[in-house]
C-alpha cells in the first residue's frame, strides 16, 4: 500500500517528497499529488511505524538531511490466498462467462470444481455455460482467461497439467509464440482496452449527437 503509506508520511513528517518516493517506490509526482489533494482517490494514510516499517529515528534522520534514503525496518506483510472463492475486481467480472467458455472448450478435461476455484465462480454458473443455458449466452465468446485478467499463466497451465495428469492424458503444449506468450497477452489487453475506449467515445458522442439514447437500441 506505497500510496497510503507516502499519504501518511506526508502528513505527519517533514521529509521531502524525493524521500517519500524513494522509501514507496512511487514517482515523485504522484507524491506531489498526494500532497495537493488531486490524487484520484483520497486515500486514507497508513502509518508506516506502527507497521514496523520504520522507526521514528529513522525518520528524524531523514528530516535532517534530505539527502538521505530511508531504511525500511521490515518489508509489509505479504497478503496470503485463503480458501475460499477467489476475488476477482468488479470491472472483470463479466468477463468471467468469456474465461469459462474458453476453458471448457480447450480443456474439458478439466472439473467444474477446479474451473471455480480459478476463475472464482459457481459451479451453477459454469454448468449453465456448458449446457448452453446460460442468461446471456448469445452473447458469450471464449477468451483466454490469462489475457483476461482473471488468472495468471502459471496458474492455468498448473491447473491443465494436473488434470491432464488426472485424466491420464498428455498436457498439451502451447506453442503459438515459441516463448514469447506474454507479448500476445500484452497485445491482446491493448487491443481490448482500446477497444472499450472506442465503445466509449462512440456512446459518448451519440450521447452529444442526440442528447437521448434509447436503453434498448444497440
Amino acid at each position: 500500500m506505497p500510496h497510503a503509506t507516502a499519504s501518511w508520511l506526508v502528513d505527519n513528517t517533514a521529509l521531502s517528497f524525493e524521500q517519500i518516493a524513494a522509501f514507496c517506490g512511487l514517482h515523485i509526482l504522484e507524491v506531489q499529488a498526494i500532497a495537493d489533494d488531486t490524487a484520484a482517490t483520497k486515500l486514507t494514510g497508513r502509518d508506516p511505524v506502527r507497521a514496523g516499517e520504520l522507526t521514528m529515528s529513522e525518520i528524524e534522520k531523514g528530516q535532517k538531511n534530505p539527502d538521505y534514503r530511508l531504511v525500511m525496518q521490515k518489508g509489509p506483510d505479504q497478503v496470503r490466498r485463503t480458501k475460499g472463492p477467489r476475488y476477482t475486481p468488479v470491472s472483470k467480472r463479466q468477463d468471467k462467462p468469456d474465461g469459462i467458455a474458453w476453458i471448457i472448450r480447450n480443456h474439458p478435461e478439466i472439473s467444474d470444481g477446479q474451473i471455480g476455484k480459478l476463475i472464482g465462480t459457481t459451479r451453477t454458473t459454469i454448468a449453465a455455460i456448458r449446457d448452453r443455458t446460460h442468461w446471456n449466452i448469445a452473447n458469450i465468446q471464449p477468451k483466454d482467461p490469462v489475457t483476461l485478467g482473471l488468472c495468471s499463466q502459471r496458474e492455468l497451465d498448473g491447473l491443465v497439467a494436473k488434470a491432464a495428469k488426472a485424466a491420464g492424458i498428455e498436457a498439451p503444449v502451447d506453442s503459438r509464440l515459441e516463448g514469447d506468450r506474454e507479448a500476445l497477452i500484452e497485445q491482446l489487453r491493448a487491443e481490448r482496452e482500446a477497444a472499450h475506449h472506442l465503445a466509449d467515445d462512440d456512446h459518448a458522442g451519440v450521447q452529444h449527437a442526440g442528447g437521448f439514447i434509447d436503453p434498448f437500441k444497440h
